[in-house]
């Protein structure tokens, strides 16, 4: 992973930590629920956004990689590797 995007995402995961935090707080304060999950839907937003993040990177670097350097066995298993994961995010 880039430098540049790596201290972005921990920047990011940072934040959401706090995030988590505070519904951990919320829900011992017995808030009231709607305002714990739309904090939840927030949270799972920018969990999406730092998964999106890592994943361009990795389509940048890592899968570009795989296709420039002309293996096929690399290139396949690159690009099986992203369908399973963009798979599996869908859910």
């Amino acid at each position: 992973m880039r430098k540049d995007i790596k201290a972005s995402c921990q920047k990011r995961l940072s934040r959401i930590e706090g995030q988590v935090r505070g519904l951990s707080r919320m829900v011992d304060e017995d808030r009231y629920c709607i305002d714990i999950v739309t904090q939840i839907s927030a949270v799972r937003a920018a969990l999406r956004r730092v998964e999106e993040e890592v994943l361009r990177d990795h389509v940048a670097h890592c899968v570009e990689h795989a296709i420039t350097s002309g293996n096929k066995a690399d290139q396949r298993e690159k690009i099986a590797e992203l369908m399973a994961v963009i798979g599996r995010s869908d859910r």
